[in-house]
Formats: C-alpha cells, structure tokens, sequence
C-alpha cells in the first residue's frame, strides 16, 4: 500500500483502497445523501424521492427512506434501518476515521459535507460527526433538545430538564427520539464522545 510520506513504522490494515475510501465517503459525507444534522443515516436520502424497487415472483417490493418509524406496517412497522441515525454505526466510523487519520495523516483530506468546498482531514471530520452526535442533547436557545423535543416537560419541567433518555435511535432529519427510551447501552456512548470531542 503506498505510503504517502507516513512514518514508515505505520501499517494500516484495510479492506478499501484509499481511492475506493475516498469513494464511499462522498456519499457518506453528503447531505442529500446519508450525512444528517445529528450524524450519518442508515439509508440514503435520495431513495426519498427515488425508492428503491424489485419485482419478485409477480410482486413489486420496495424501500422507501423513513427517517423516523415506519408509514407502514411492514416488518412490524419500525423503520430501523431505512433512514434513522443509530449511535453504534457512527461511533463506529467515527472510530474508524480516526484510525486513517493516524495513518494517511493531513495527506488524506475530504469535501465536508460533500459540495461545500470546505476540505477536512479525517480526524477534523470524525470530530464534526461527533459534535452533531452529541447535538442531539444539547438543549437549545428555548431548552428543548432535539431528541426529546416530542416531550416538553424535558424543556419546560425543573423536575424532567436534566432527565435525559437515551433512545434507541433517532430521526435522521429532526433528531427526534425513537424506539426504546432507555437504551443505556449503546446511545450512553454520547458520554464518551462529549469527554473526547466537547470543546
């Protein structure tokens, strides 16, 4: 694998090339894509307007992005996976863009978000991923934090104002809590993020 000036003590040990990286982020990093205000979707956002479709045995199947739960019944009518931002995925590449950042250095730089003209190393992007990770519980100008809008108490309520739940995963366009409230497991991973990446 070519080096690109790093310390030749440095080894990377990856399934994509650089160029083929380089690839996949363009569309991870757009925002018409999957890069959402509070981290990256699990579906494009493109397949909003153009649902992907098969045709199987006589019958028309298709996926439609769904940032927050379902329009339909279909798998029990959560959309789990066709549009909302879950915390271990992002955690994950967030993980992983440092990792390349260790290796490529400021050599390897990225369009964030893609078609902006703003050009970031790996490590800088990882730190904005995680900076609209933990957006989702920041409270705003009015109190209200994105993933706990759809309760006011959580804004208005001295009692509720630092009671944070911890969903399951969030809209991939609002932030907007869904699922399960009290997934302690994977979405407390916010409290590493805030003690790595806060300013």
């Amino acid at each position: 694998m070519a080096r690109d000036g790093q310390d030749p003590g440095r080894r990377l040990l990856a399934i994509p090339t650089r160029a083929r990286l380089e690839r996949v982020l363009r569309y991870v990093f757009d925002e018409k894509e999957f890069l959402s205000p509070y981290g990256i979707r699990s579906l494009s956002k493109a397949y909003d307007q153009a649902p992907f479709s098969v045709e199987i045995s006589g019958e028309t199947y298709r996926v439609d992005y769904e940032p927050a739960e379902s329009r339909t019944w279909l798998f029990g009518g959560n959309s789990n996976w066709r549009g909302p931002v879950w915390f271990p995925l992002n955690y994950i590449l967030i993980e992983a863009l440092q990792r390349y950042h260790q290796f490529y250095g400021d050599s390897f730089k990225m369009e964030f978000p893609t078609g902006s003209g703003i050009q970031l190393n790996l490590d800088q992007i990882a730190r904005e991923l995680a900076r609209r990770m933990i957006a989702l519980f920041q409270p705003d100008a009015k109190g209200q934090r994105p993933a706990l809008k759809a309760n006011p108490s959580f804004a208005d309520d001295i009692h509720w104002r630092e009671h944070l739940w911890f969903h399951e995963y969030f809209n991939g366009d609002t932030g907007e809590g869904l699922g399960a409230n009290h997934q302690t497991g994977w979405t407390a991973l916010v409290a590493r993020l805030i003690e790595e990446h806060a300013d």
